[in-house]
This record gives C-alpha cells, sequence and structure tokens, in this order.
C-alpha cells in the first residue's frame, strides 16, 4: 500500500520521530535479576525452615512429656468395652466382632464386611468334617460320614430310650372344638 493510497483512505501509516526525547534519570538495566537477593531469600527460607522444623520437634517432645504425666482414669470410669454401643453392631465399627461356638471371639472390625462369612463359613465346615462340640470342646456329634458308617456296620439305628411308650392318641390331629370358638382344642377321635 503506497502513501497516496493511505491518504485517500484517511489513514495514516508513519510512525512519528521520537528521536528527540530524552529522559536523563533513566538508564538501562545491567541484569533481569538480583543474584545476591534471591540468595539472601533462599538463605533466609532455609534457616526458617529449619527452626520450623526443630520448634515443632520440642513442642511434639514437651506432649509427650505431658501425656505421660496424665493420670489415669478413676475406678469409675468406664473400660473400652463398656463405652461400646449394644450388639449387634455395624460392620467395621468399633467392637464389631464374632463369638464362635467355643466361646472364642474374632475381632472384624477393622477388615473387609466379607470376613465375618468367612470366619463363619470355616467353624461351619469344622463341625461337619469332625462334629460338634460343646464349650469344653469335648465332641457331642461325629460327622455325618462317620455316622452313615457306623450305622450300615452295626446294622440298626441307635434309639433314644423313652420313659413310658406312646399310644396312638399321641399322634393324632388336634381339632378346634366348637363349644370353644376354636380356642381350645381336642384330639381327633378316627
Amino acid at each position: 500500500m503506497s502513501n497516496k493510497q493511505a491518504k485517500d483512505d484517511g489513514h495514516r501509516t508513519e510512525t512519528p520521530d521520537v528521536s528527540h526525547i530524552r529522559n536523563v534519570e533513566v538508564t538501562h538495566e545491567i541484569s533481569d535479576i538480583n543474584v545476591g537477593g534471591v540468595l539472601t531469600f533462599v538463605a533466609a527460607l532455609t534457616v526458617a525452615t529449619i527452626a520450623v522444623y526443630i520448634a515443632m520437634w520440642l513442642l511434639f517432645g514437651y506432649f509427650s512429656a505431658q501425656e505421660a504425666k496424665e493420670p489415669k482414669p478413676g475406678p469409675m470410669a468406664l473400660s473400652r468395652e463398656e463405652k461400646l454401643p449394644p450388639e449387634p453392631r455395624l460392620q467395621s465399627a468399633p467392637g464389631f466382632g464374632l463369638t464362635l461356638s467355643d466361646g472364642s471371639k474374632v475381632k472384624l472390625e477393622l477388615r473387609e464386611p466379607a470376613a465375618e462369612y468367612r470366619e463363619l463359613r470355616k467353624e461351619w465346615d469344622q463341625v461337619l468334617q469332625y462334629g460338634p462340640k460343646d464349650q469344653s470342646g469335648n465332641p457331642v456329634g461325629m460327622p455325618i460320614e462317620d455316622a452313615i458308617k457306623q450305622i450300615v456296620a452295626g446294622g440298626k439305628l441307635p434309639v433314644k430310650a423313652k420313659e413310658g411308650q406312646l399310644k396312638l392318641d399321641d399322634y393324632a390331629i388336634e381339632t378346634p372344638t366348637a363349644a370353644s370358638s376354636g380356642q381350645v382344642s381336642e384330639p381327633r377321635k378316627q
């Protein structure tokens, strides 16, 4: 675009001459950064960080000493177990656990929810494999496979002794009486 076209459009594109403007008080910078100031700041920051670390170490030592001097709770204070809510407790809540049939307790408060099933399944498998046991650990039964083998080998089923012989009326179906509006039942006669 020539000067003639610029004048025709009414726009001026020439840069004015500013070489005659001078400011004697302003000079150019020698460096973009003050290295001494930056190093002073880094050194001060390092010293302050070390001082804070030492102060925190001393403060935690003081807190530990205060905790050791703290008196023990009185005899009327509740123990940890007494502070827990009553059973049943939520899974993974403090105090959640499982009491097995032998009386032992399994803590499950910090374990995943499926841990309860796995513990119960172990106990059930043990009962099926070795037979049920009472609180003192004595066997009160036997595994199903052993019972089948014993019956097959003996030839007859063991019978529990009864005090008296049962009569047929003992197995009768009871029906409500008409006189009692269904509240009292009597054995049905065949």
